[in-house]
């Protein structure tokens, strides 16, 4: 198989961690070719196929220079290859929603995306919960700071985010005392200008905000739960988290085989699920991670599941 990585420059991967670099080491190895753009690479003119800058890349194995580029097409028909993975790191701004176009596009022309593009479109991750009630807790999305002000009176101990925000940006938690409520609200709402999500705090995010797997709807038995460090309220990596794997939960796992299935007969390959105790609090799908972390902890290799899951789906 071709299969094509629409992802961020490789220069900027941190080989250790990164899960595309897991994803594509594991095509490697069982021989499929590698090849890589950006999203700026991929160009659509009128009367053409969708085309991108594409560069067949080889793993090397050296940790300082880990690929050499082969082979440069500057006009490669997207529809050509047998598998595009969509692995774009957020955020989900315009330019990343004209991609999901253009790669919509090719699509008709007979592509294969992963994840699909409208789905992509379709499933904002932090808004995407609201679709799935029982799994989650009391939660508000709202541009009206008298609707905020009146769920901090009722649930006392409440958890504020932007909808664009990643890696635990701009997330604030608000106590029964509500102070600085006020400041909190004019930062994030804008004076009406800007949705906010506000949540009722969960108690259990210092046991970690655990990532859940879905590969083809199947569940990946462990997950990694992310630990808040050093008195801060959020457990992302990003934000200083400790990544510890772990089997995953009764809960976990019901959450994960009901959302599982649906997420993936709408274009959905690889979804991951945030999970804080009892409650799921994200569902994401733009570029999920944590590969590496539950390989290099418990042996199981979650790139081979992936893959396996690629092959049967192109």
């Amino acid at each position: 198989m071709h299969i094509l990585f629409v992802a961020d420059p490789l220069s900027s991967f941190k080989i250790y961690k990164d899960t595309t670099f897991a994803m594509m080491r594991e095509a490697q190895r069982r021989g499929h070719q590698v090849l890589t753009c950006e999203p700026q690479d991929i160009v659509w003119q009128s009367g053409q196929h969708v085309t991108a800058r594409v560069q067949q890349v080889r793993l090397t194995g050296d940790l300082t220079h880990w690929f050499e580029v082969q082979r440069v097409e500057v006009q490669f028909a997207l529809h050509s290859a047998d598998a595009i993975v969509m692995r774009k790191d957020p955020p989900f701004d315009s330019e990343y929603f004209y991609a999901t176009h253009l790669l919509e596009q090719a699509e008709r022309e007979g592509a294969r995306v992963f994840n699909k593009p409208a789905a992509l479109r379709d499933h904002p991750e932090k808004l995407a919960i609201l679709e799935f009630a029982q799994f989650i807790s009391p939660t508000l999305v709202t541009r009206s700071a008298e609707a905020i002000r009146a769920f901090h009176a009722q649930h006392r101990d409440i958890i504020l985010k932007p909808l664009d925000g990643m890696g635990g940006m701009g997330i604030f938690r608000v106590k029964d005392d509500g102070l600085n409520l006020g400041a909190i609200i004019e930062t994030l709402n804008r004076e009406g200008a800007q949705t906010v999500m506000v949540q009722k705090f969960i108690p259990a995010i210092d046991q970690g905000d655990k990532r859940v797997l879905v590969i083809g709807g199947k569940v990946v038995p462990y997950c990694l739960a992310r630990i808040p460090q050093g008195g801060e309220v959020r457990g992302n990596l990003a934000a200083g988290g400790k990544g510890v794997a772990q089997a995953i939960s009764a809960r976990d796992q019901a959450i994960a085989e009901a959302l599982g299935p649906i997420l993936a007969q709408r274009g959905l390959l690889l979804v991951g699920l945030d999970v804080i105790g009892d409650c799921l609090t994200e569902i994401n799908v733009t570029s999920p991670t944590c590969f590496q972390e539950i390989f290099d902890q418990t042996g199981f290799d979650v790139a081979a599941m992936f893959i396996d899951a690629l092959e049967v789906a192109a």
